[in-house]
């Protein structure tokens, strides 16, 4: 064989081309439960995230500021308590059993003046205000104890009057007067020089009533 009739390697292979030949795009991932939509929102985000769902902290903020001073303004609206009775401390009597201890005697006069209800009396106590602004106080004795106390201690006796008794009753207009007798955890100097002594009508009811000024 001569060397014309030899075959040619470079004639038997097809030239390669320079242009670059283009990729095939991927398919969009997928899950079973959770296919892909272009232009939406996936479900898992929408609902997993709280970025959408709830508002701004700001707006949360100022919505609660908003919520609660609504609140005060209806409770000082709807809530206000309107005065049920009036009263004055028309005696005092006061005994000294110990260095610092006394116990004071006290007549009260009260009304109802609600214009159409009827008050109860539950119970009545008294508070003493300290010169430094301190305050005591201690629920009224029994009255079946008073004859007691009397004997004990003749200068409670002074300016007697009935007990006020519990579960008095009051129409409107009406008044009752009584006495009661509470002790407190001084001495009679730090009595004398108190800022004030109130006695606190507990109503059934009703918010309690406060008569001062002694």
């Amino acid at each position: 064989m001569t060397e014309e009739n030899q075959p040619n390697p470079s004639a038997a292979e097809p030239p390669v081309s320079s242009t670059p030949r283009p990729q095939a795009t991927p398919p969009a991932e997928t899950t079973p439960d959770r296919p892909s939509y272009p232009g939406r929102l996936p479900i898992g985000e929408e609902m997993d995230s709280s970025k959408w769902t709830l508002p701004p902290p700001k707006t949360i903020g100022v919505g609660l500021l908003v919520f609660v001073v609504l609140g005060i303004v209806m409770f000082l609206l709807v809530g206000r308590a309107k005065p049920v009775a009036a009263g004055t401390i028309d005696h005092l009597a006061i005994a000294s059993p110990a260095d610092n201890q006394v116990l004071v005697a006290i007549n009260v006069t009260f009304s109802n003046i609600l214009p159409e209800k009827p008050i109860w009396l539950r119970s009545a106590s008294a508070r003493l205000t300290k010169s430094n602004g301190e305050q005591l106080s201690d629920t009224a004795a029994s009255f079946v104890d008073f004859e007691r106390y009397f004997q004990a201690f003749p200068a409670l006796k002074e300016g007697a009057i009935e007990p006020l008794r519990p579960d008095i009753k009051l129409m409107p207009g009406e008044k009752a007067s009584g006495m009661i007798v509470v002790s407190f955890p001084v001495d009679k100097q730090t009595f004398d020089q108190r800022k004030n002594l109130a006695v606190v009508l507990d109503l059934y009811d009703q918010l309690p009533v406060t008569i001062g000024g002694k």
